[in-house]
């Protein structure tokens, strides 16, 4: 289902799905986990929102696209993958700027939560 959440103080849609007692919602690149038995929330890291230079699946789920290759430039926010979970197509980014090192996945494969997907190269600072 599409949700309208506040993230940040931004109004932003989301896709929200309960799966085996776990509410799921993915917005802007990030996941998050809400336990509907004891009311525990978390936050699975899925690009967008820090400083990570691996981009990891946040749910189990199907690799759809690969938007980038390696030695691509990458920006802070911009897609690299898009994996479809729970009928619910999810668009990987970027969370920082830099270069796609490894891409360890291919269009179709399955993965599991917590798979590392793409690993980037920080640009030098400058």
């Amino acid at each position: 289902m599409e949700l309208k959440v506040k993230i940040d103080g931004v109004d932003q849609k989301a896709e929200a799905q309960l799966m085996k007692g776990t509410l799921w919602v993915h917005a802007n690149g990030r996941t998050f986990t809400i336990d509907t038995a004891s009311g525990r929330k978390s936050r699975k890291k899925a690009g967008g929102g820090g400083s990570s230079d691996t981009i990891s699946a946040p749910m189990p789920g199907k690799v759809t696209k690969i938007l980038l290759t390696p030695g691509s430039a990458v920006k802070v926010g911009q897609p690299v993958l898009v994996m479809e979970a729970m009928k619910m197509e999810y668009t990987l980014k970027s969370e920082i700027e830099g270069t796609i090192d490894s891409i360890s996945c291919a269009v179709g494969d399955q993965v599991v939560l917590g798979k590392a997907l793409v690993k980037s190269k920080p640009s030098a600072e400058k």
